[in-house]
């Protein structure tokens, strides 16, 4: 069934003028900004093709994730997108202020720029950063999107802007749509967030949220977990991936049909179990309780010295006493409280499902 990439494969040879801008563009602009621009010399302003060319010798594993290196290598052959003009390109990551936050600004055509936000890298302190969300009302990467919109805004004034992510990008990039001020919501014609996590309670509920909402629009796979996270108001279509489980959160097991995402008419059951668990979850638990356990566990992953999951997956067996080392310097009052949240989280996944089967 085709995915992204066999869009790119079938339509890159029609430019925009041939073929209008699309919704598959539109997933396909989210997602560039995972290309791993901080590993070329970037000039001020580069084509696609450019890019992909300096990116032409680089190995998978140079790319945060499988199927990125094809897109980026399609884009740059396409006629379609190769001649855009890549910008801006900004990378903050920050392990002392668990932040991880990258953007690159697009140029297409009509007076038209694309913000695109990037997603959870496979750094500890990416993660680290997303399940803050789960106790912070923002996080840094929210405040830093918000921050770079309002600057590029500033730097090409009589542009409409489009913005969007995957991910914890999808996420930025609408809290960068909330946060951005009335003047430039009102030049913005559409966010789009593909399976990003939703917002606290106060955010939703606050005047900027309702000012952006109706340009807003989210895409998530049908057995969606990141991005049933916290709370959605905006528009949304379920996307049919050939994956199973969280592994259709890859965007690359995505499937389209002509310029159109493929969808079905309803979430799976284990998605709405999980949805209600999570939701049951944050109300069985207090932001505190959930800072300290992220921490707990944070501190114990990094007292392995490794930087990426990459590298943990391969290490963790070998640093096993590493492990029960940090553990065993946990307090005895931190531990009862992490037994406590584990039990929580289980005791509520279990009568969700019992009222699921009534």
């Amino acid at each position: 069934m085709p995915n992204l990439e066999d869009y790119l494969k079938w339509r890159g040879d029609l430019s925009f003028k041939v073929s209008p801008f699309n919704e598959i563009d539109n997933m396909i602009l989210a997602r560039f900004s995972y290309m791993p621009f901080n590993k070329i010399k970037m000039s001020s302003k580069e084509t696609i093709e450019d890019i992909a060319n300096k990116m032409k010798e680089f190995e998978e594993d140079k790319f945060s994730f499988h199927g990125d290196r094809e897109m980026c290598q399609l884009m740059g052959k396409s006629e379609r997108f190769k001649r855009l003009f890549v910008t801006d390109f900004e990378i903050n990551n920050d392990k002392a202020e668990e932040k991880q936050f990258s953007a690159v600004t697009i140029h297409l055509p009509e007076r038209t720029i694309y913000l695109s936000f990037n997603g959870t890298d496979n750094s500890i302190v990416g993660w680290k950063e997303d399940f803050n969300m789960s106790f912070m009302e923002n996080v840094p990467s929210q405040i830093e999107g918000a921050e770079y919109t309002k600057k590029i805004a500033a730097k090409y004034p009589y542009t409409k802007i489009l913005m969007g992510g995957h991910s914890k990008g999808g996420n930025i990039a609408v809290y960068a749509a909330i946060a951005c001020g009335k003047r430039i919501q009102n030049r913005i014609k559409k966010v789009i967030n593909c399976d990003g996590p939703g917002f606290d309670k106060n955010i939703v509920e606050s005047e900027n949220y309702k000012n952006i909402i109706d340009k807003v629009f989210t895409y998530i796979p049908q057995d969606s977990i990141i991005g049933r996270i916290l709370e959605h108001e905006e528009k949304y279509d379920i996307v049919l991936s050939t994956a199973k489980g969280i592994y259709q959160h890859d965007i690359h097991s995505w499937q389209v049909e002509g310029t159109k995402v493929l969808t079905v008419e309803k979430l799976t059951e284990n998605s709405d179990a999980i949805k209600q668990t999570l939701r049951e979850y944050l109300k069985n638990t207090t932001p505190e309780q959930r800072k300290i356990f992220v921490g707990i566990v944070y501190d114990i992953i990094e007292s392995t010295n490794v930087t990426t999951f990459k590298e943990f997956s391969k290490v963790w067996v070998k640093k096993l006493p590493t492990i029960f080392k940090a553990y065993k310097n946990v307090s005895e009052e931190d531990k009862k409280m992490m037994t406590q949240m584990i039990f929580e989280f289980f005791k509520t996944g279990t009568q969700v499902m019992k009222e699921n089967k009534k």
